[in-house]
Order: structure tokens, then C-alpha cells, then sequence
């Protein structure tokens, strides 16, 4: 229980999704702490973008878009400083989002599992101060995105590799890696921006990718590709298979960071080698490229682990969800999810999920 009652609404996740379904909510009369609670497993606001690396600036990456409700607080990402941390400046926002708003999230704290008790959902949680606890509730707002689920492909031999293998989501400092002989795997922006971060430091750069990069000439995502991307993952998560991912639906815009790397002869990529060694990886034409350090920045995947119990996934691979409920359990709404998952849809998602609790409390 939370305090030891039960509550009518449950959100995991204080990310972008989980703020503003929660700030809806608010508009609408809901008040955090009795009508619903929101738990967070990270130490401090700030969604996936606390823990991503140091180096990494505001308008480098996927653009941020606001919170709605955060002008009422005189702040807004288009006009934040870009020569601090992302991190820093998305947390120190969050964070007064949070307390402007009373959200009082509940944190650090780790959902477990949810499953049926009769009509109810029992959310169990595990925390350090708590230890394990059980709240019941009438509707979840699942809004946990994909930072907790880093994907890295199957290739064969990678486990013989015998130097450093890491994730997007372990990466933390250039200077790890000055010196080393690196291969970057992946074709969105983290790859680009690991690449660019690297030239100089790293004592070689190979740069490896599934599919031909699609440059977009402007430094802003295209409205039209934009909305393309976001209505393939309309249709995917309405079928309940396999999400694609938005940068294969929207081209990488250049920037004129990104010219000066292409025309240095830095951003080319290589189509993927078919094998890793235990020194390198091989390409398709028998050639290998001696490497210390593979970086995958291969993407994410849903994180959906704890729902398990619930049996929400589709044959096909995925969840069957429109407009943000999923359509195999009604009391279960997935914020972030399918064509809510960037920026792009994460504002209008908040309304219209929230609209949806509202309806059945």
C-alpha cells in the first residue's frame, strides 16, 4: 500500500510521459499523493536524460520539447543554456516541474511487478527505505520508456571479443577511451554523436551500421518525415508487433557539426560486419578491422518487464495499444510507447491519456 492505502491511479515513471499525463491529471482535479502516485526508480528528476553522458548538450541529440505547463514557470528548453549538461538542465527543470506542481514522486523506488488481484492491479515495488510493498489500484499509467532496456543485436562471436563491449547507455566520457582502437555500431544520432565526440581522442573510428544513412539538409526534423515516423509506429503498436524506430522513419538532420564530420571523411559508415573476432570484427568480403572497444549504439526497446504477468504482449511481438490504451486490458494505458515514444508525440499523449482515466474513475 502507499501509506497504506489504496489508490485510485498508479503512473511509473517520472520522464517526459509520466509528467505530463500527471499534469493533466491535475488540470482535471486529481491531486498527487490521493488520487494517484507516481514512482520513479531514479535518484533524482529528470527521467532517462539524468543518466545520459556528461559531454552530451541541448539541441545535439532528438530535441526536448517542453513539458506543458513549464512556461508557467518561466522556463523552456528553446531558450535554455546549451553549453551545460543536458542532463543537468533537463533534471534542474523536471525537478522544479515537480515541485511547482506538487507532484511528489515517489523515489528511488522500483517497480517489480503488476498483476491481477479480481478487478484490481497490485503494483509491488522495492525499495532500500521500504524494502517490498504492495498498492492496489483501479488503473496504471505505464510510463517507464526505454532506458532500462538497452538493445545490442546478435552477431556471431561477439563473446569472444576480448576487449571492451558497451552500450549507448553505458557510456559516460571521451576519455575513456583516448587511445583505443573503436567501433561505433548504430545509425542514429548517439552513433553520430559518439563519433564526432571521439575523432582525435580515439586512436581509430569505424563507423558500422544496418542500413545506409538517410541525410535530411536541415538542422531541424522535417514536420512531414516527423509525422510519417510517428504514424509507423501508430500502425505497428496498433497491430501489436515489433516498434520501428523513429530515425528510420525521419533521416538524420545535419547540422553543420555533422557536414564538417562528413566532409572530413569521419561520418561514413560501413554496412555491418558479419562477424566479431577476439581482437576485431570481419566484413563481408573475408577483410577485418582490429578493434579495443565495440560502442553499440544500437537503440532501446520498450520496458515492459514488469507487466509480464498481465500477458498484454501480442503474438507479433509487441503490445496492441491506440491512443495510448492498451487494447488487451483496458484499466492499462502505455504513455511513451509506439508513436508516443519521442518527443514528438510525448506532449499530446499526456492529454489524451489522462482524458481516458478520467473517463473510467
Amino acid at each position: 500500500m502507499v501509506d497504506g492505502r489504496a489508490v485510485p491511479v498508479v503512473i511509473i515513471g517520472s520522464g517526459q510521459a509520466g509528467l505530463s499525463v500527471a499534469y493533466h491529471l491535475g488540470r482535471f482535479g486529481l491531486a498527487s499523493g490521493r488520487d494517484f502516485v507516481i514512482f520513479d526508480r531514479g535518484a533524482d528528476a529528470g527521467g532517462a536524460w539524468q543518466h545520459r553522458w556528461e559531454s552530451l548538450r541541448l539541441g545535439e541529440a532528438h530535441r526536448v520539447n517542453d513539458l506543458p505547463g513549464l512556461a508557467e514557470l518561466g522556463l523552456s528548453f528553446e531558450s535554455a543554456d546549451r553549453s551545460r549538461p543536458a542532463r543537468d538542465v533537463v533534471t534542474e527543470y523536471y525537478r522544479r516541474f515537480e515541485e511547482h506542481f506538487d507532484l511528489r514522486v515517489v523515489r528511488p523506488i522500483t517497480v517489480a511487478s503488476v498483476f491481477d488481484r479480481g478487478a484490481d492491479l497490485v503494483v509491488r515495488t522495492e525499495s532500500a527505505e521500504h524494502g517490498q510493498r504492495e498498492t492496489v489500484t483501479r488503473l496504471l499509467v505505464n510510463a517507464t520508456g526505454t532506458w532500462g532496456a538497452p538493445f545490442v543485436p546478435y552477431y556471431p562471436g561477439a563473446g569472444s571479443f576480448t576487449g571492451r563491449q558497451l552500450h549507448t547507455s553505458g557510456y559516460r566520457d571521451a576519455a575513456e577511451f583516448a587511445g583505443r582502437r573503436v567501433v561505433v555500431v548504430g545509425g542514429g544520432t548517439s552513433a553520430i554523436g559518439f563519433l564526432l565526440e571521439l575523432d582525435g581522442i580515439a586512436a581509430s573510428l569505424t563507423w558500422a551500421a544496418r542500413r545506409p544513412i538517410e541525410w535530411v539538409h536541415t538542422e531541424r526534423l522535417d514536420p512531414e518525415g516527423a509525422l510519417a515516423a510517428v504514424a509507423m509506429q501508430d500502425d505497428a503498436a496498433r497491430a501489436g508487433r515489433a516498434l520501428p524506430s523513429i530515425v528510420s522513419g525521419t533521416g538524420v538532420p545535419v547540422s553543420r557539426r555533422i557536414q564538417a564530420g562528413i566532409d572530413r571523411g569521419l561520418l561514413v559508415a560501413r554496412p555491418m560486419f558479419t562477424a566479431v573476432e577476439p581482437t576485431g570484427v570481419r566484413w563481408s568480403d573475408g577483410s577485418t578491422t582490429s578493434a579495443d572497444t565495440i560502442i553499440w549504439a544500437t537503440g532501446f526497446r520498450p520496458e515492459l518487464r514488469h507487466l509480464a504477468p498481465l500477458g498484454l504482449r501480442d503474438r507479433s511481438g509487441g503490445l496492441i495499444v491506440g491512443s495510448g490504451s492498451s487494447w488487451t486490458d483496458p484499466r492499462i494505458f502505455l504513455a511513451g510507447y509506439g508513436p508516443q515514444a519521442s518527443t514528438i508525440g510525448a506532449r499530446r499523449a499526456g492529454r489524451v491519456i489522462a482524458r481516458q482515466v478520467m473517463a473510467l474513475l
